[in-house]
């Protein structure tokens, strides 16, 4: 039997690809939701048409166009390429409903997923509050920012009402970073407290790498602790240390600073591998023992406060150099023995004591107060005392005989 070879005809596979065209074309190959690009062909009060490559132009309704932002839909034109979102492939007109206010949308949410995996700190307006958080706009979403992720923006804020706290914010601008992104949900949520450490984090670096032993800087006094203060030098903490606050003797930071206090400091070292800044606040002023060994002399007589008694001697502070303290060896207490300081001197006790001894190396002085009448310092005694008579301190005096 004779088989008969059928061959297409050019007119038939013409046909053919037509019609594939045509189906490709057709809103059956369009998915609710998809996001697709057209032309503007017309914009008429109560519609707009778009050209998306299909058979049927695509419609963006006059119901969508009242909701339209006025700043959105007076910047369109005829001809203007625009991303627009399948809402319906085909109604019951055959239409294909599109929506430009969706598609801008999903771009936001889009941007503001790469923004929350990129961990981006964003800087924001806060439009408004409620008793559970702020509310802002990213792009064109409702972000919120939960009240526990608010920062408090100054010491002793954390005891007002919630509410009244947030109220501040309002109008304020405030930098924070998403942390969830439910586009189903409609459920955007950001944190300040995290942009906060974060931007801490950075500027704790930058300072680290810019300070130096001996710069001055200013800061706030956050904290006091038994053994010293942190101070926010403006990104990063530093500590004064208890013996770096003051040339005095200084028992406990709250005698010198308080929490909130601006002071100027000098850095002392900067450990960049353990993140850590030493500061001294005593550095930043004049060092009372160098104007002290400038102008006391070994034997002199000096007026001195007892400040604080130890088994072996006592600590007197001197009245003409605040800052500056020697020590009274129990041996040098009285001419008799002395089992305890206080047997002889107590604290708060005002005295004159004799100056034995300047260690400027080791910046000690070694006081005495048995060797005040000795008459081994009498010459030195008339001449000073002379000096002060010339000075107009002193009163008329005469001078010390051989005998004495």
């Amino acid at each position: 039997m004779n088989e008969e070879i059928r061959q297409d005809r050019p007119e038939d596979t013409s046909a053919m690809a037509e019609m594939g065209e045509w189906l490709e074309m057709s809103p059956s190959s369009l998915r609710r939701g998809d996001i697709v690009q057209g032309t503007i062909v017309r914009i008429t009060p109560t519609e707009i048409l778009v050209d998306i490559g299909m058979k049927a132009e695509g419609v963006i309704t006059g119901r969508e166009l009242e909701r339209m932002p006025r700043e959105i839909r007076e910047v369109l034109r005829e001809g203007d390429v625009i991303q627009v979102q399948v809402v319906n492939p085909e109604d019951r007109s055959g239409n294909i409903l599109l929506s430009l206010q969706r598609a801008l949308m999903e771009e936001d949410w889009q941007q503001a997923r790469r923004l929350m995996q990129e961990r981006e700190i964003l800087e924001l307006t806060v439009n408004g509050y409620n008793k559970g958080g702020l509310v802002v706009k990213v792009g064109r979403l409702r972000g919120f920012i939960p009240a526990s992720q608010v920062v408090p923006q100054e010491a002793g804020e954390e005891k007002l009402p919630v509410e009244q706290r947030l109220k501040r914010r309002v109008g304020q601008k405030i930098h924070a970073r998403i942390i969830e992104v439910d586009p189903e949900a409609n459920r955007l949520i950001l944190s300040e407290r995290e942009a906060q450490q974060e931007l801490r984090r950075r500027q704790k670096e930058e300072l680290l790498a810019r300070l130096e032993p001996g710069m001055r800087v200013k800061g706030r006094v956050i904290s006091l602790t038994d053994f010293g203060a942190f101070v926010d030098l403006g990104g990063a903490d530093g500590l004064i240390h208890i013996s770096e606050l003051s040339w005095r003797r200084v028992s406990h930071p709250r005698e010198v600073l308080s929490v909130g206090q601006e002071v100027e400091v000098e850095v002392i070292n900067v450990d960049r591998e353990r993140k850590r800044i030493a500061l001294s606040r005593k550095r930043v002023e004049p060092d009372p023992w160098q104007q002290a060994v400038a102008q006391l002399r070994e034997g002199q007589l000096v007026e001195a406060v007892i400040t604080r008694l130890t088994n072996f001697g006592a600590f007197a502070a001197l009245k003409e150099f605040p800052g500056v303290e020697g020590l009274i060896h129990i041996s040098e207490l009285a001419e008799h023995r002395v089992h305890h300081p206080k047997e002889v001197v107590r604290e708060g006790e005002e005295l004159v004591v004799r100056l034995i001894r300047i260690d400027r190396e080791s910046r000690r002085l070694a006081l005495s107060l048995r060797r005040v009448a000795s008459p081994e310092y009498a010459m030195l005694d008339w001449e000073m005392a002379r000096a002060r008579l010339q000075t107009g301190e002193g009163e008329s005096l005469e001078e010390p005989s051989e005998a004495s």
